[in-house]
Parts: structure tokens; C-alpha cells; sequence
């Protein structure tokens, strides 16, 4: 029996890694049949917290650009001849929610999504988002790392 991935998660951000998980996962979602696509955008609330004028006119203005962009892929999925792709603006822990909230609600069958664009200190900082997906994960997950034609991509 060969593996038919029905329900793809993909978080963007708007870097160029998400784009490339976007990019492959709408091949993916094309070649198995009916499958749906789900782009999510997750408003990391807890950046926010340290600002000592918090204003909500700041996380409206973050929404109001993520929602630009997905609406952007959303289109463009279309064009490619996805019927079934829609997005949602999740707000909280970005690693929580893509690696299990999202899932679970979803059905999540695999999370693509792009490789890092941190550097080492980073990661020992603040961690690295696709790191703890792959580690907790409740499905499989495919961490993109390559263009379409699997050529590496160097990341501006």
C-alpha cells in the first residue's frame, strides 16, 4: 500500500525556508489526490511581552501582513490546481502550536516545513522551532532543505 498523505501542515513565516516548504508541499499535496493543504502563520505572542508599551495596534499590524502573505499563497496554490487550501493565524509558542495544537485539531498527517535559518548561538539560545517539530512532533514531519529540482538552496 503506498502512503497517501491527506491532511499537510505547512507553517510560514515569510522566509525564504518557508517558501521553499510552501513550494514542495503543494507538489506533495498535487500528487496525493484530494489531499488537503493547510497553511498556518503563528503570531509568536510571547515576543511581544517584553515591549513596555504593548499596544494590540502592534499584533493587528503583524496579523494584517501575515494574512497578506498567506492570502498570496493561498492564490497561488490555486493556480497550481489545489482546490483544498486554506490557512489560519494561530497566536502563542510557535513550537507548540505547530508541533502539537495544529495537528491535533487538524488530522495532521505531515508538517513540511523549512529548514532553519538560525545560526548556532541561536539555536542554543532560543531554539530552533524546526528542531522541537521534529523532536515532538505527533506526525511525520519533512524538513525542507532543497529547491524544487532537490538542488540545495543557499539561504540569503
Amino acid at each position: 500500500m503506498t502512503q497517501q498523505y491527506k491532511h499537510i501542515l505547512v507553517p510560514v513565516d515569510g522566509s525564504q525556508e518557508a517558501e521553499l516548504a510552501f513550494q514542495k508541499a503543494v507538489a506533495v499535496a498535487r500528487r496525493n489526490e484530494g489531499s488537503e493543504l493547510h497553511l498556518v502563520h503563528v503570531v509568536d505572542t510571547r515576543a511581544f511581552q517584553n515591549i513596555s508599551s504593548f499596544d494590540t495596534a502592534m499584533v493587528e499590524q503583524v496579523t494584517e501582513t501575515a494574512k497578506t502573505t498567506l492570502d498570496k499563497y493561498i492564490a497561488e496554490a490555486k493556480d497550481k490546481g489545489l482546490e483544498n487550501v486554506d490557512y489560519s493565524i494561530e497566536y502563542g509558542a510557535p513550537k507548540v502550536v505547530i508541533a502539537n495544537d495544529m495537528p491535533k485539531q487538524l488530522h495532521t498527517d505531515l508538517i513540511m516545513i523549512g529548514a532553519t535559518g538560525l545560526n548556532a548561538v541561536e539555536r542554543l539560545l532560543i531554539g530552533s522551532v524546526t528542531e522541537y517539530v521534529t523532536r515532538t512532533a505527533v506526525c511525520d514531519v519533512l524538513v525542507v532543505r532543497s529547491d524544487l529540482d532537490n538542488k540545495p538552496v543557499k539561504i540569503k
